[in-house]
């Protein structure tokens, strides 16, 4: 039986925390002219909202950051979305081969234009995020109960540090766990367990949201996370399809942004 209330726990960022399609798409349209410079982008230095739309309803397929521009140059190459949705990787990877590009480099290009957009216009840039209602409230009451909150998340530490920092939240950095860490996220769970400063006595007093259903399947397969609580934000970057199989799966939760908002002990 599960605890009432987690003593840690952990949070993806984007998808869960807070909501950065308008970023995502803006940042990586400015990564995929410098890095393609293709006729379109030469052509439409700003992007046709067609494209912005079909980057948002695609956003699921996208697990790491250096996905996005690529993601773009799907869209812009006309490959049907059904096509996206079954089979992201291996068109990810074919669209990185024809362009002579490496993930590491189009990763790198992403950053930088994201530090400098940051550097010389930081207002406009946060701006582009918006929190879920009620979740900022959430985690602050969680914090004013001495709760100990994670962050477990494919974004760079530095640009949630700054984001939570603007909304009155601060975190020691050993509770931001970003993409520097370059670690699966069930071995950051497995780390927290073994961390002597989160008391943790079992896993069951870890709880884990996120909002990819194969970041949860890839914990559920680990035999020693089998007591981690495991819940699927249905708010997030996630498809009808992931919120019917987590339905149908005991050892995944599904969770509204309603039932976060609520006790613990009132959740699923």
């Amino acid at each position: 039986m599960s605890p009432s209330a987690p003593k840690v726990l952990a949070l993806d960022f984007d998808g869960v925390l807070c909501d950065g399609l308008l970023e995502y798409f803006q940042t990586a349209w400015r990564t995929y002219c410098h890095l393609w410079n293709s006729p379109h982008a030469v052509a439409n230095p700003e992007a046709s909202q067609e494209v912005a739309e079909l980057f948002y309803q695609l956003r699921p397929v996208v697990e790491t950051g250096w996905e996005m521009p690529v993601l773009i140059q799907a869209i812009l190459l006309e490959i049907p979305t059904a096509k996206i949705f079954q089979d992201w990787p291996a068109i990810a990877q074919e669209i990185l081969l024809e362009s002579n590009l490496q993930a590491i480099e189009v990763a790198a290009a992403l950053d930088q234009g994201r530090d400098q957009w940051i550097a010389t216009d930081l207002s406009s840039w946060l701006a582009l995020h918006r929190f879920y209602p009620g979740v900022i409230a959430r985690l602050q009451q969680f914090l004013a109960a001495s709760g100990q909150p994670v962050i477990v998340t494919t974004k760079e530490g530095r640009f949630v540090e700054q984001l939570l920092q603007q909304q009155g939240i601060e975190l020691a950095p050993n509770q931001i766990f970003g993409k520097e860490v370059q670690r699966p996220k069930h071995q950051i769970l497995r780390e927290l367990l073994a961390t002597p400063e989160y008391h943790l006595t079992n896993a069951a007093e870890l709880w884990f949201i996120e909002d990819r259903l194969k970041t949860l399947q890839s914990v559920q397969k680990q035999p020693d996370l089998t007591e981690v609580q495991l819940y699927l934000a249905d708010w997030g970057y996630n498809t009808a399809t992931d919120r019917s199989l987590a339905a149908q799966t005991s050892r995944i939760q599904l969770l509204s942004l309603a039932q976060f908002s609520q006790e613990f002990a009132a959740w699923p």
